[in-house]
Order: structure tokens, then C-alpha cells, then sequence
């Protein structure tokens, strides 16, 4: 059982100790961009800084033909191995430095001597007036070459240009679908063109990197920028590629999504055009409330797939898109508002049922015929032939007055009022207002017209006529046609309408004698059957 428990508890140390190995930082240490070995550090000496030093005492001893190769040594001491060029210290290895390695301390020791004077040996040998005549006239043969490939890239890229010119494009036809042109001649050409053109950028970028990667690569000073150059091209590619083979299982869970979900709103979309035409019938449902509806269900089943395929998305999971999500989220909140709360008001006047389009309404101060309703506004024609637009929040905070509601069955009482003087018997007033209604062409005689005592005022009393109309959007005209009786009436029968109102007490009190009371047209009625009258006008205004 000892034992058991001691190889537990080793191999456990073992593991801890290799996952420890793994998070050990370490720096690479270069002479001419080419890597010799990596070291570690510690905290007060951090490995970058440890890596630093060592390649400037390289770069120094490399740098001095006094200094032989055969300076170069391992002096050992007591669990340290240093890598020295004569009296200087180049590299100072400790035993964890070959626990890192996994080898012995001597063993890593011999193993760096070995590179480190191979490195210098290169560094030399590169600047060498030979070896630099040689690379210049690399570098010369290299530029010719370039120039050279850049003007047949230029010719070709004019030959083809004259060909697709003058011969592909008058072949070239717009493609279309009966009658319908889905993409024009000269689009097609453009495109080419287009394709064309960057078909010649990406040969010209290609063979400038080539040139400039190959005379990078023959001096030693830029040696490092040749390695640079090419992953400058060629990392973002390998990064492209390999996020796109990543994404691939995402991008098929988010293809099947989208055809599953796409699938189901056309079968909702079915469903609610059946409801809009009658097909489908729903219990307290009205047809006209299918298409808004729609719209909220689709809304909903959008937000859901959005929810459900986010995790699935190419960069979700990263800082940035989390950011930038963030970020149009505040936006997106910040100036919205008005128009949400638009929408909203929108929908919430379709459930309402307070207008439809064809409706005469009165919205605040604005009169007129909706003409089209939509999420955000609604569109009034008014007399005149205005359109007015008006905010859906602001309808839903205003008092609506729709005419054309209960008129379709019932009719619109169209009302107007006269101030008469207490001198005219109010008999004779009523007969000529009801005179007046039925001499208007348009109104309806039944419900028969009837008049109301509204005001005993200060200086005439207070008559209102009421009359019902079928065609509320005539009311205007029939308004006018109204007045003009009215006055033709009381002209008529030489009865003044008190406006404007006279100042002063007459000579003479304004009374009427009861030998006046049924002055013409006013016929003579009982009280009892005047009274029944009143009955059914004040039952026919409620």
C-alpha cells in the first residue's frame, strides 16, 4: 500500500511538473533572423530580456574577426555550464534551462556551442566583399527580371483589354427573363473588366513580393524581413483558411437552420393568408388583423432562429464581435426609441380597431380620409387634398373621431346650429330649420330630422338642426347645401339670425304673442303631441 501510494503521488508530481514545463514562457534567441535556441527567465528577469542580452553578445563577438572560433568554449562549475569567447560570457545555462529541454546540462551546452559557432560563421561569411558582390549582382539580375515580368504583365494586360473591347463585348447580350433584364450588356462587360483588373493586381502583387523577398533574402541586414514578407502575405491567408475549415460544421448548422426556419415562415406566412381571405376561420379573430399579426410572428420566429444560430456564428465567441454587438445594441436602443414606440403604436391601433383605411377621422386638429396605414405613421387625405402624416404615438395618445364607423349602418347625423332672437316663437324657428333640411338634396329623411333647444343665451336662444346623412365623405358638401337653405329659409320668412349679437335694451320687449306662437310654416300641435315629438327626436340622438 506504500508503494501504491508513492507512485501515485510521483506520477501526480510528474504531471504537475510537465503542466507547469508547458506554461513556461521562452524566447527565441536570433543572430541574422535565424533561430539559434530558445531560453526561459524568471520573474525578475524575464525571459525577452534574457534572450536580448544573449543575442547582443552574439551579434558583438560575431561582429569582431579578432575573436577565433576556437575561442569558443563550455567552462563548467557546480551545477552551471557557460558558453564563453574567451575571457567574454556569451551564454549562462543552469540545470532548469536542461529540465526544459529534457537532456542533460552538459548535453544542452554542447548542443548551443555547436549552433552559436555555426551562426557566427554565417555571419561572417555573408559579409564578405565576395559575398556581397554576389548578392548585388543577384540583385541586380532579380531587378531586371522584375522589370522585365512587369511589362509583360502590362502587354498582356493591354491585349486582353483590346480584346474583350473589340471582340467579346459586341458578343456580349443582356441576360433576361422574358421582358425582365436581369443584367444589361454593359453590366456584364464592366464586371470583366472589373475581374480583369484585379486578376492584373494580384499577378503584379505576386511578382513584386517574389522580387522583394528574394533581394531581402540576399543581405543579411534585411535577411529577417524576407521571413516577414512572406508571412506578412501569407499569414492572413493561413488564418482565413483555417478559420473557414473551422467553421465549416457551424456554417452547415447554420445552412440547415436557415432552410428549416425559412421553411416555417412560408407554412405561417400560408396559414395567415388563409385567415386574411376567409379560408381559415378563428373564434373572435378578425381577418383584418392577419397580415399585422403575421408580421409579429415572423418578427418572433426570426429573434428565435437569431438566438439559436448566434453560438454558431464565425467569431461569436470572440471580445471583438461581443464589442461590436454591444455597441450597436446601445445604438440601436439610444435611437430607436421614437420609432419603436411608433411601431408599437402601430400594432396596438390595428387590435384597437379605431380606424381602417377608407375611414373620415379626426385625429387632434387633423381631418381627412385614411388613405394607407403603417407601422410607424398613418396617412390622411384632407379636404383639400393634403396628406398628412401623423406619428402613430401620437394617435394613440389623441382622441380619434371616425365618421365613417357607425354610418355605414346606420348613418351620420350632420348637426349645425342658429342664434334666433327671443322675439320668434321657437315653433316657428324649428318648422323652418326642419323646412330647410328637407329642401337639402342628399340628406335622409329617415331618420327624419329634428331640432334641439340647446342655449337660452344672452341675447338670442340657441337652436341645433340635426339631420343624417348616408355618404359620409359628402358630408362637406352637404354641410354647405344645409347653410345655404338655412339662409334661404329665415330670409324667406324675413326671421333675423342673431349674429352678431346686439348691445342695448329695445324699445319694445322682445317677446312673441301667443297669436304668434304658430306663425307660418309652423302648424298648429297640441302640447301633448309637441311633446311626443321631443320624445323621439331626443330618441333618435341617442
Amino acid at each position: 500500500m506504500i508503494l501504491v501510494a508513492g507512485l501515485t503521488t510521483n506520477g501526480v508530481k510528474a504531471q504537475d511538473s510537465a503542466a507547469v514545463d508547458a506554461e513556461i514562457a521562452t524566447a527565441p534567441v536570433e543572430l541574422d533572423g535565424a533561430l539559434l535556441f530558445r531560453v526561459r527567465g524568471v520573474t525578475s528577469y524575464p525571459a525577452e530580456a534574457r534572450a536580448r542580452v544573449i543575442r547582443e553578445r552574439l551579434e558583438a563577438v560575431a561582429a569582431d574577426p579578432t575573436i577565433s572560433l576556437d575561442s569558443l568554449r563550455i567552462v563548467e562549475r557546480e551545477g552551471v555550464a557557460q558558453i564563453v569567447a574567451g575571457d567574454q560570457r556569451l551564454v549562462t545555462l543552469v540545470e532548469e534551462d536542461a529540465h526544459l529541454e529534457e537532456i542533460q546540462l552538459v548535453e544542452l551546452a554542447t548542443l548551443h556551442l555547436a549552433r552559436i559557432r555555426e551562426a557566427i560563421t554565417s555571419y561572417r561569411n555573408v559579409r564578405s566583399p565576395a559575398a556581397l558582390k554576389r548578392a548585388a549582382l543577384k540583385t541586380l539580375v532579380a531587378t531586371l527580371a522584375y522589370a522585365v515580368a512587369i511589362v509583360v504583365v502590362a502587354w498582356v494586360w493591354r491585349r486582353a483589354h483590346h480584346v474583350l473591347m473589340h471582340r467579346l463585348q459586341p458578343r456580349i447580350h443582356a441576360i433576361g427573363l422574358q421582358s425582365f433584364t436581369l443584367m444589361g450588356a454593359e453590366r456584364i462587360a464592366g464586371t470583366l473588366r472589373s475581374g480583369l483588373g484585379a486578376l492584373r493586381a494580384i499577378v503584379l502583387l505576386a511578382i513584386t513580393l517574389v522580387y522583394l523577398g528574394f533581394v531581402f533574402a540576399q543581405f543579411p541586414w534585411t535577411r529577417g524581413l524576407s521571413g516577414n514578407l512572406v508571412a506578412f502575405v501569407l499569414k492572413p491567408l493561413h488564418v482565413i483558411g483555417s478559420g473557414i475549415i473551422d467553421s465549416i460544421p457551424g456554417l452547415i448548422f447554420l445552412a440547415v437552420l436557415f432552410y428549416v426556419f425559412r421553411l416555417a415562415l412560408r407554412l405561417i406566412r400560408l396559414f395567415f393568408n388563409a385567415v386574411s381571405q376567409g379560408s381559415v376561420t378563428l373564434t373572435g379573430f378578425d381577418r383584418e388583423w392577419a397580415q399585422p399579426t403575421y408580421k409579429i410572428v415572423r418578427v418572433a420566429v426570426i429573434a428565435f432562429a437569431l438566438i439559436v444560430a448566434y453560438p454558431y456564428i464565425p467569431g461569436s465567441q470572440s471580445d471583438a464581435f461581443k464589442g461590436v454587438s454591444l455597441f450597436l445594441g446601445v445604438v440601436l436602443s439610444l435611437g430607436s426609441s421614437s420609432t419603436i414606440s411608433n411601431v408599437i403604436a402601430g400594432y396596438m391601433m390595428t387590435y384597437r380597431r379605431a380606424f381602417k383605411v377608407g375611414d373620415r377621422v379626426k385625429i387632434g386638429e387633423a381631418v381627412g380620409d385614411v388613405i394607407e396605414t403603417r407601422l410607424q405613421v398613418t396617412h390622411l387625405r384632407s379636404f383639400k387634398n393634403e396628406e398628412l402624416v401623423i406619428p402613430n404615438s401620437q394617435i394613440l395618445t389623441s382622441e380619434v373621431l371616425n365618421y365613417s364607423s357607425i354610418a355605414r349602418t346606420e348613418g351620420l347625423i350632420l348637426h349645425t346650429e342658429v342664434g334666433i332672437g327671443y322675439d320668434t316663437p321657437w315653433r316657428q324657428v324649428d318648422a323652418m330649420l326642419l323646412m330647410a333640411a328637407e329642401q337639402t338634396p342628399g340628406l335622409l329623411a329617415d331618420p327624419r330630422p329634428f331640432v334641439r333647444l340647446k342655449k337660452l343665451g344672452d341675447f338670442a336662444v340657441t337652436y341645433e338642426l340635426n339631420a343624417c346623412c348616408g355618404d359620409v365623405q359628402a358630408m362637406g358638401q352637404l354641410y354647405t347645401e344645409l347653410h345655404r337653405h338655412i339662409l334661404d329659409v329665415f330670409n324667406e320668412y324675413g326671421i333675423q339670425i342673431m349674429t352678431p349679437a346686439y348691445e342695448g335694451d329695445p324699445l319694445e320687449p322682445k317677446i312673441v304673442a301667443r297669436q304668434n306662437w304658430y306663425a307660418t310654416p309652423a302648424t298648429r300641435l297640441s302640447r301633448t303631441e309637441h311633446l311626443s315629438g321631443t320624445r323621439r327626436a331626443s330618441a333618435s340622438e341617442s
